[in-house]
């Protein structure tokens, strides 16, 4: 830094705040080689900074950013991270009014002689500070465990006396809680409501806190999973405030886009349009296509540290339920200013790019652009004009719109196939609510090219933009897909031997070396299954400063840029790319740059917590829709096999369900989990993946999700190079069952990613 010379106001407040440790003038004076009548003017500055709020004093005389944590404090061990460390919060620290949380690391090494400190344990703490919202904290004394508060289905037995009972709808407590009339607090039988346990930490007494909902109003399935899972729901005023002010976006510098006609495609029942898409042949290079994706400008609307920027930080992402959406930004900004209604002017951020015949991206270009949305598009619309069967609405667009976007999508998908793209085409379940609120039908959605379209277009853009901001040098929190673990690996190749299929040993796996595998069993009864124990063997998508290439769509880089709307990273891309090609306001402020690390960790673990809402809510909701039909029988394929049970889904409908391995047969059943398979140690008789089964439905939970199924026949096995069938009933299919009488173990679910 420059010597001899009072910093400025910006210099000495980013000097204060970025300090580990509150310093003092001494310390200012002798970074910035301040001496005489400097000093004085320093004490000016700094009272102002003071007396503003900027900056905080103590007795000592020394200053430091107010909003930093106390030297001493209470903490509450919150979580522990990938890495395995654990991580605190302040115990008394508002979101709402103090922002984003800092990040707390406990010192390993801190706790020498002390009780091992775990998740709830809530300690005094000495903190140091490691950047901006970072500590490590050294235990000096813990404080003992807070109240567990838990999710529960309230129950009054007959004959109780007004006696309550909290089942809690974590299928992996096993332990339901007595509530006495005093501690009800208004609940009602049926109701879902969060419970803490009273007295001894072993105690199975428990008041009641906060009543969610009564299970039988469809409504409350959403509200399970979303307080189960911490899903924050309401915006603070300040955020909503800022919302409601916003005003359309000036023209200023922005390139104007509005003759081009861009459209909107979407599902029929989008509430909101964030992107849109225009492509054209390019003249400089025969059978080369030019094409615009345009995004919402989030970023002018959402500005870094405001209100609306925080609510939306904590969030990190939007989550999308079968009745409801709990949207990363409020409807004013989401469903309003930037949301790219038809016929209406609005702010975007573009993606301008060349493709080769070959489907190559050549070059790129970034603007800050105002366009004029030509139309609001669905799917099947689209698709159905690419047929032949155009409406009256897009039979104007067909020839300058519809027709130049398949001929590139048809490029762009050549291309995909060549680099060899992961290609797990497995059907997503279509869930469709009655007026009622509960599930009316349940289907597997149409997958249609117009999907792949889209998919396409926004996976060039997303590319585009990773390219972008590492030749600008620019910060980049690039979508992670790893390569597949090598334990994981070796696991699916151990799999794939018993049914004569043979993966590359000792080299580096590549999508398409399991392309090969998907299309060996295309088209038999072992697709789907070796379809869902690949996707199994994938390694988890996160967010990263640190570029590992995204395995499954076989890219080098891969950046997620195309929904700031409903996914805070992609704001971020927006935010360096705007600050990279100097676009203007809202860009990334310089001090956002080390904390990418920070914002990958957090961002990820916003995006586990709402797909795991997401499947959780689902599965409640078809748990609801199959409690109807318990003592029914269902054809079903076993999806997993673990040593205390079978787990399967049922066709059709798509549930999931347990079998316990004392509910399967009159013998020990052996897990080999090398092959996947229960063995009977007596007659040999094998479960695997991927048989047919016919099961009868014994329970279904609508508060856990949960389903318990007995097996009544084997429709069909597996056809396995190793092992066999034994033990035949007289129905020569197996031994006779027993009926299942207890609750079954909890569900072992795989991860359903986002690209």
């Amino acid at each position: 830094m420059p010597k001899g010379r009072v910093p400025t106001r910006d210099e000495l407040l980013a000097f204060i705040k970025e300090s580990s440790t509150p310093v003092g003038k001494r310390e200012i004076a002798r970074a910035y080689g301040i001496k005489g009548d400097q000093r004085i003017e320093l004490k000016a500055l700094l009272r102002d900074l003071r007396d503003s709020g900027e900056i905080a004093a103590d007795r000592a005389k020394t200053f430091k950013d107010p909003t930093a944590l106390t030297d001493i404090t209470v903490l509450e061990i919150t979580s522990v991270d990938g890495d395995g460390h654990l991580l605190a919060t302040p115990r008394r620290h508002d979101e709402d009014k103090d922002g984003p949380a800092p990040r707390i690391e406990i010192d390993p090494h801190g706790s020498k002689g002390k009780p091992a400190p775990a998740v709830g344990d809530r300690v005094l703490a000495s903190l140091k500070r490691r950047g901006k919202n970072a500590y490590q904290a050294k235990i000096i004394r813990h404080l003992g465990t807070g109240p567990k508060k838990i999710l529960a289905l309230y129950e009054e037995p007959p004959g109780g006396n007004g006696m309550g009972l909290a089942t809690p709808t974590d299928r992996k407590m096993r332990t339901a809680f007595d509530v006495r009339p005093g501690d009800k607090n208004g609940a009602l039988p049926g109701d879902i409501v969060w419970v803490e346990s009273a007295g001894a930490e072993l105690s199975r007494r428990a008041k009641v806190l906060e009543r969610i909902g009564p299970m039988s109003d469809p409504r409350t399935v959403s509200l399970i999973s979303i307080a189960a899972n911490d899903i924050p729901v309401d915006f603070p005023e300040a955020a909503i405030e800022e919302a409601e002010k916003a005003k359309p976006a000036p023209m200023g510098d922005r390139l104007d886009l509005r003759h081009v006609p861009l459209v909107t495609i979407d599902g029929e029942d989008a509430r909101d349009f964030d992107d849109a898409v225009f492509a054209e042949p390019d003249p400089d290079h025969p059978g080369g296509w030019h094409l615009y994706v345009a995004i919402a400008d989030v970023s002018w609307y959402v500005r870094p540290d405001r209100p609306l920027d925080r609510a939306a930080y904590r969030r990190g992402t939007s989550v999308y339920f079968p009745d409801r959406v709990v949207p990363m930004l409020p409807e004013a900004i989401s469903n309003g200013w930037c949301s790219l209604l038809p016929h209406e002017d609005r702010p975007v951020l573009v993606a301008e790019m060349w493709i080769d015949a070959e489907g190559e991206l050549k070059r790129h270009k970034f603007h800050r652009a105002m366009m004029h949305s030509a139309a609001r598009l669905t799917y099947n619309r689209v698709q159905r004009a690419a047929d032949g069967f155009a409406d009256e609405e897009i039979l104007p667009l067909l020839g300058k719109v519809i027709a130049p976007l398949y001929g590139a999508f048809k490029v762009l998908l050549a291309a995909r196939e060549r680099r060899g793209a992961l290609d797990l085409d497995l059907p997503e379940r279509l869930v469709k609510l009655g007026d009622d609120g509960r599930i009316a039908e349940i289907g597997v959605r149409e997958r249609l090219d117009s999907h792949k379209l889209i998919e396409e277009f926004m996976v060039l853009a997303n590319v585009a933009a990773a390219q972008a901001l590492e030749q600008r040098h620019m910060p980049c929190l690039y979508r992670v897909h790893d390569q597949p673990d090598l334990v994981k690996v070796e696991g699916l190749r151990e799999f794939l031997s018993t049914l004569g299929i043979k993966l590359p040993i000792g080299q580096r796996l590549r999508p398409s070396d399991l392309n090969r595998v998907l299309g060996d069993v295309a088209g038999k009864p072992t697709s789907r299954l070796v379809s869902e124990t690949v996707l199994r063997s994938q390694s988890q998508a996160v967010y990263s400063p640190d570029n590992h290439g995204h395995f499954g769509l076989a890219l080098a880089r891969y950046a997620h840029f195309t929904s700031p709307i409903r996914r805070y990273p992609d704001l971020l891309v927006h935010r360096a790319l705007i600050a990279a090609f100097g676009l203007g306001e809202g860009g990334l402020p310089h001090g956002d740059a080390p904390r990418f690390v920070e914002f990958g960790e957090h961002l990820s673990m916003c995006e586990r917590r709402a797909v795991a809402a997401e499947r959780n809510a689902m599965d409640r909701y078809v748990a609801n829709f199959m409690s109807a039909h318990v003592g029914a029988t269902f054809g079903a394929r076993i999806s997993s096999v673990t040593r205390f049970g079978l787990f399967i889904t049922v066709d059709g409908t798509g549930a999931d369900g347990l079998i316990p391995i004392r509910n399967i047969g009159q013998e020990f059943y052996r897990h080999d989990e090398g092959r996947q398979l229960l063995i009977g140690e007596r007659t040999g008789e094998t479960y695997g993946l991927g048989d047919r089964l016919k099961v009868k439905l014994v329970e279904a939970s609508v508060a856990t999700g949960g389903m318990l199924f007995d097996i009544v026949d084997v429709i069909e096995r597996v056809e396995r190079l190793s092992g066999h069938t034994g033990g035949r009933s007289r129905d020569g299919r197996g031994p006779p069952r027993r009926p299942v009488a207890h609750r079954g173990p909890p569900r072992d679910k795989g991860s359903r990613r986002r690209k």
